[in-house]
């Protein structure tokens, strides 16, 4: 494998030197193993460690792979987006599913409609189904979950089923993960079948795109068709991977992402719901969407998204100055003001804690963001 510097441009912007991977291409070895084996064409990629305080262990820095031409093809960008979460325990209620809520906002703040989010358990029928459909229909299908090293982790075995390929040890990830484990005492005590189940973490199906994303990450991220991309169910990692990923994605142009402002209320929902139906009605043309969320004990938001608003001069600008008229617009009609996405988070935060209360006194919300006593 060979190692490929950045432009000097991109050079001059750091104090350190960043080397870049292609993609890397998969093969097969004979068994699992922690060492990389080079071929004639390739070679081993090295990593640095910096020194840290004693007592600690080194901070180990891998190359982030190298960007490769775009896989929708020249000039296109990524317009749709799906996610599918995969596991029983998202089914079964023992573990909250934060990723598609993250994956949710990721799209919406880079102009990427999601049209579908899907969970499904465990089991091979069901994501090799569902992924060969989310592929056929979007351009950027993400799956969540199952790339552990346990007996229920398939989603690797499942994709490749899925894509007609067969599942290879990639020996870069395997270097990686073993460089990153070092120093842990254990690593030396594990038995020929704890080391199998270690090394199923690197086994991806063999056409793969294998990504990598971070340098303190020895996770890739497989792309497959160049359209599905397979993540870690853990919440923190896979935030950090998807953020990671933008540079690698063909994103759609900032003049064609949507956007939002909201306008807080403390009137009930079903005092300004009939003028909000009209200026649906009167804004829809004009490929703007109205909605109201209701927040308990507060009031509601009303959301003004607009979406493909054309207009001369900086689309950008014009659509925000538009969109600015109409919030005003509708500041006057509720009685409300434009308020902050931090603000519609600490409301969000406070209605939570409000509703635990009610629960804990028994009582339930009535629709109108009030409570009344339940009745058992």
């Amino acid at each position: 494998m060979r190692l490929v510097a950045t432009t000097k441009a991109a050079l001059s912007s750091s104090t350190r030197t960043r080397l870049f991977y292609t993609p890397h291409t998969l093969r097969r070895i004979p068994r699992p193993h922690t060492t990389m084996s080079s071929t004639p064409n390739s070679r081993p990629s090295s990593s640095s460690s910096t020194v840290s305080p004693s007592g600690s262990k080194p901070k180990v820095i891998f190359p982030i792979s190298e960007i490769p031409p775009n896989p929708l093809g020249e000039g296109r960008y990524i317009r749709s987006a799906a996610a599918l979460i995969i596991g029983d325990e998202i089914l079964n209620g023992k573990t909250l599913d934060r990723n598609s809520h993250f994956f949710a906002r990721y799209c919406f703040e880079h102009g990427i409609e999601l049209k579908r989010v899907e969970v499904v358990a465990d089991n091979v029928d069901e994501i090799i189904e569902a992924s060969r459909r989310m592929v056929k229909n979007y351009d950027f299908v993400i799956t969540s979950g199952g790339i552990g090293p346990t007996h229920d982790d398939i989603t690797y075995e499942s994709l490749a089923k899925s894509f007609n390929q067969s599942l290879v040890h990639h020996d870069e990830t395997l270097r990686r993960m073993a460089e990153m484990s070092k120093h842990r005492k254990w690593m030396g005590d594990q038995n020929e079948q704890q080391r199998a189940a270690r090394d199923r973490m690197a086994l991806f199906p063999d056409k793969a795109e294998v990504i990598f994303v971070g340098e303190d990450i020895w996770v890739p991220v497989i792309r497959l068709e160049g359209k599905l991309c397979i993540f870690p169910g853990i919440p923190a990692l896979f935030q950090k991977m998807l953020t990671s990923l933008t540079p690698f994605l063909p994103l759609p142009p900032k003049s064609e992402r949507p956007l939002r402002i909201q306008v807080f209320t403390e009137r009930a929902e079903s005092m300004i719901a009939p003028y909000l139906t009209s200026l649906q009605q009167r804004l829809k043309p004009h490929g703007i969407q109205v909605g109201s969320y209701p927040i308990l004990y507060k009031g509601v938001f009303v959301s003004l998204i607009g979406r493909d608003l054309k207009q001369e001069g900086d689309a950008d600008g014009e659509r925000r100055v538009w969109l600015a008229d109409v919030a005003k617009e509708v500041e006057q009609e509720v009685g409300g003001r434009v308020v902050s996405e931090e603000e519609v988070a600490a409301h969000k935060k406070d209605s939570i804690s409000a509703e635990t209360k009610l629960k804990e006194e028994g009582e339930v919300p009535n629709g109108e963001g009030q409570g009344t006593k339940a009745k058992f």
